[in-house]
């Protein structure tokens, strides 16, 4: 498959991917697709990324997941409830929610969003935490760490790997999972997308539109799981 050539320079491509695809070519039923299995990378360069937002893996559930952490398919509804979950929050923080679970426009302002596995076995999450894509992950974290970064690392496993990110001054926003079952343990009442934002505009950034179209109010039309 196509390595993302804004990345491509990472030594895992060379020294760890070949085993991985090897791996995975040797089952059936991997999520996502591979042309997306990258998809996080392709959509943002290295010196273009402001936020990172860290998950786990991808939507084990076929059509769901578009490559990018936490994003679905426009038409996807209900959406899953880790989504859900996020809207949730950001309705919450900033009164307003995306028309869909698509989150494209994220990345396409620079949010890079990864997870700590770039697949799954269809219906078994978690299944490739072990595959070994946290060594990219690692170059990932050090590449766009040389430079003032708005970190957003949700659960355990996105946290196991803060310590790959090079010191700097540095946003670190650190919680829960958004999954039904950690949510209210800390991820709810969180505001990272205020947060994010006003430590972007004290750095004379521009804020991200979390919602799409100036931060427009939620839109009906897309139900969640409840």
């Amino acid at each position: 498959m196509q390595i993302p050539q804004a990345w491509s320079h990472l030594s895992f491509f060379d020294a760890h991917y070949p085993a991985i695809a090897r791996h995975l070519a040797g089952q059936e039923h991997v999520l996502p697709p591979e042309p997306l299995r990258f998809a996080a990378l392709d959509a943002v360069r290295p010196e273009d990324v402001h936020v990172v937002i860290l998950g786990q893996d991808p939507y084990p559930t076929a059509g769901h997941g578009n490559g990018l952490a936490f994003s679905v398919n426009a038409e996807i509804s209900p959406l899953p409830r880790s989504l859900g979950n996020i809207f949730k929050e950001m309705q919450d923080d900033i009164n307003a929610t995306p028309a869909t679970g698509d989150l494209s426009h994220w990345a396409a302002q620079g949010v890079l969003l990864l997870n700590t596995a770039l697949s799954v076995r269809e219906g078994e999450a978690g299944s490739h935490a072990r595959l070994g894509w946290d060594r990219l992950v690692v170059e990932v974290l050090a590449e766009v760490s040389t430079r003032p970064t708005a970190f957003v690392l949700w659960g355990r496993h996105a946290q196991g790997l803060r310590g790959h990110i090079a010191p700097a001054d540095h946003l670190m926003i650190e919680t829960a999972h958004p999954s039904p079952l950690s949510a209210r343990r800390g991820f709810f009442g969180s505001r990272p997308f205020s947060r994010v934002n006003t430590w972007l505009k004290a750095r004379g950034a521009s804020p991200i539109d979390w919602a799409g179209q100036a931060f427009q109010a939620a839109r009906p039309g897309v139900k969640v799981t409840p």
